[in-house]
């Protein structure tokens, strides 16, 4: 069978199956059809589901596709397959191939190992896109030709597709990635924080946990790794077994390690350079979880040569991205927080503990198979209400009963009326879910921005 050290050495009419006909799947496509290989799509979806302008695509080129489900025999014919994030690994299909001796591959690795440019790669629970963002800016404003994508925004195939002027990447990773990209070597590879989320993936946390620690798997002592001091589950298992790379450390005490540290409103590089390395850190960014993210990004563009005057002038210019913590507006003393992207346990309870104000939170949908007892010691210091919708309503009702008020609400809108009227002057209304938005939106972002819309119909009330 073909491993792919052997397909990149010779991709031309290879057979390959791309599983997956999303953004990463459909750019997949086109490269490998650019590599010269015969490919073929597998979807489980309907047809009709599928975007037309890749309907047509397929049909112009008399490309193999299936649709409704898959055929082993397609699996099983390939000579490499690659998978979209969020296909499960342990289907029937690619199992099988896997017994056989197939390459499974994710769309980020087979990009991975074809790019010539060195990588910085984030991940983490919460937080790696408004770090991969901001190492991209920091980057940026030192005058350096980035490519920012991977698990946001554009993925890393379609850089391969195109002009390839950039002299580093900088990649959002998802876990999903991780655990497809075979040997995936950052130069600079930075790991937030890991706390429950996609157990409805993963059989247990600790296989959670350690998809995200490969993100080290096949670096060097030349490499460099960024890592939280402050996370438990991080520090233990680096203490069970070290890190080939470097390692740099961020946190509020680092215990004598170097790395990045937060003093007041300061970053304070130390043990890395002759002297301690000082960075103003603005208002935005002065509280959890803001506080450490900016903390992983100035190591990360330290260690990569940016000016110590740039990393001041863009963190006091960057905004955090949509729907993370954003304050909507106050009425009647009120503070409403959109955080709507905080789809797990690990998200909330950071928001939670950057909140000064006593907390009305509004949180639930999708079940996503998270420990909500997680949240105990938060809700119960900073929660004196909340108000829970969607499919894991009763479920966190039932979780939470006991630790703070509990109110349930038929729909978004419903419980912004219902926190409105609980709210005293000096409270927030935080929507922070927990949850995946699915069962009422299509994404975070609509959930958002509907919260929005409700939280300004408060003035017309």
């Amino acid at each position: 069978m073909t491993g792919l050290k052997d397909f990149i050495a010779s991709p031309v009419s290879r057979r390959v199956v791309v599983v997956g006909s999303g953004k990463s799947g459909f750019a997949a496509m086109k490269f490998l059809r650019k590599l010269g290989c015969r490919v073929a799509l597998s979807e489980k979806a309907a047809e009709e589901s599928l975007d037309p302008r890749l309907l047509g695509w397929l049909r112009e080129r008399n490309i193999y596709y299936e649709t409704g489900g898959h055929r082993l025999e397609t699996f099983l014919d390939a000579d490499l397959i690659v998978i979209s994030p969020g296909v499960p690994l342990e289907m029937a299909e690619l199992v099988a191939a896997r017994e056989k001796g197939i390459e499974i591959v994710g769309e980020l690795g087979l990009g991975a190992a074809y790019l010539q440019i060195p990588i910085v790669a984030v991940t983490g629970t919460n937080g790696k896109t408004t770090v991969t963002k901001l190492i991209g800016e920091l980057l940026e404003g030192a005058g350096r030709k980035v490519f920012v994508g991977g698990n946001i925004g554009t993925p890393l195939i379609d850089y391969l597709l195109g002009e390839q002027d950039a002299e580093i990447a900088v990649l959002e990773v998802s876990s999903y990635q991780l655990d497809t990209v075979l040997r995936f070597r950052p130069d600079v590879a930075v790991l937030l924080n890991i706390s429950p989320d996609h157990l409805d993936r993963y059989a247990s946390y600790d296989d959670y946990a350690a998809a995200k620690m490969k993100i080290f798997a096949s670096q060097q002592s030349e490499d460099i790794a960024i890592v939280n001091a402050d996370d438990q589950e991080i520090v233990s298992r680096l203490e069970a077994s070290p890190l080939a790379a470097h390692t740099l450390w961020f946190g509020q005490e680092l215990a004598g390690r170097p790395g990045a540290v937060a003093r007041g409103e300061e970053i304070v590089l130390q043990g890395m350079f002759s002297h301690e390395e000082k960075f103003s850190l603005p208002p935005e960014l002065v509280k959890s979880p803001n506080r450490e993210n900016a903390l992983a990004a100035t190591l990360a563009a330290r260690v990569l040569a940016c000016p110590d005057e740039v990393i001041n002038r863009v963190l006091k210019e960057f905004r955090r991205p949509a729907h993370r913590l954003a304050l909507v507006t106050e009425i009647n003393g009120v503070a409403y927080y959109d955080d709507s992207k905080a789809t797990n346990v690990g998200a909330v309870r950071s928001a939670l503990e950057g909140m000064t104000r006593p907390v009305i939170l509004i949180a639930g949908g999708r079940d996503k198979g998270g420990d909500y007892l997680y949240l105990e010691e938060s809700v119960r210091a900073k929660v004196k209400k909340m108000i829970l919708i969607g499919e894991a309503k009763d479920k966190m009702a039932a979780a939470f009963a006991g630790m703070t008020a509990i109110e349930l609400a038929d729909n978004l809108e419903e419980a912004v009326v219902k926190a409105a009227d609980s709210a005293l002057s000096g409270d927030a209304v935080l929507l922070s879910p927990a949850c995946a938005s699915f069962d009422m939106f299509k994404s975070y972002a609509e959930r958002g921005e509907k919260f929005q819309r409700a939280v300004w119909m408060l003035s017309s009330r």
